[in-house]
């Protein structure tokens, strides 16, 4: 579908909230104590930890690549990637399998988390845009702060982070 093709302009980006006061779903995991969410509509699934395959020359935040019914998929160490510390892998670490497209066509990638937490139903104007100085976690990989109770959750540009993981790239352009 081209760009000028009505119905191809109405489908929204999954990884960004829209801005017209709809609502997105996320699913929410924790990482170093944070919580953090991303849209779950680039969620494909939920797999318990089990070990990977390490490749050789691969960038420290890839763990090694899971065959996944057939298809070999990388696996990014999320804690690794935002220079968070060590932990160790236990009965709560799950991986979480994400299906983004690329440049060169879909991606299927495992994220590890520390464990999966909820699914938030978010309006848009319920996130907030990230501060510039985000610490830890690069700000180019957040879409925005969402307030919920009395905790932020950060929600992750899921789509960025996975292309600029597995092509080896410290920032999405």
């Amino acid at each position: 579908m081209s760009t000028h093709d009505p119905i191809a302009a109405a489908v929204p980006d999954p990884s960004k909230p829209t801005l017209d006061g709809t609502t997105n779903q996320y699913l929410s995991f924790f990482l170093g104590g944070e919580e953090y969410a991303t849209n779950i509509l680039s969620v494909q699934e939920i797999k318990g930890w089990d070990t990977v395959t390490r490749v050789p020359y691969s960038p420290d935040y890839i763990l090694g690549v899971i065959n996944l019914r057939g298809s070999i998929v990388p696996v990014v160490d999320l804690r690794v990637r935002f220079a968070l510390p060590n932990a160790v892998f236990d009965a709560a670490t799950v991986i979480i399998v994400v299906h983004v497209a690329g440049t060169r066509g879909d991606r299927i990638v495992g994220i590890v988390v520390d464990a999966v937490s909820d699914v938030y139903t978010l309006a848009s104007e319920n996130i907030k845009p990230p501060p510039d100085v985000m610490g830890a976690v690069d700000h180019l990989f957040v879409v925005g702060l969402a307030s919920m109770d009395d905790k932020l959750v950060i929600i992750l540009d899921i789509e960025r982070l996975v292309t600029s993981s597995v092509q080896g790239d410290s920032k999405a352009a």
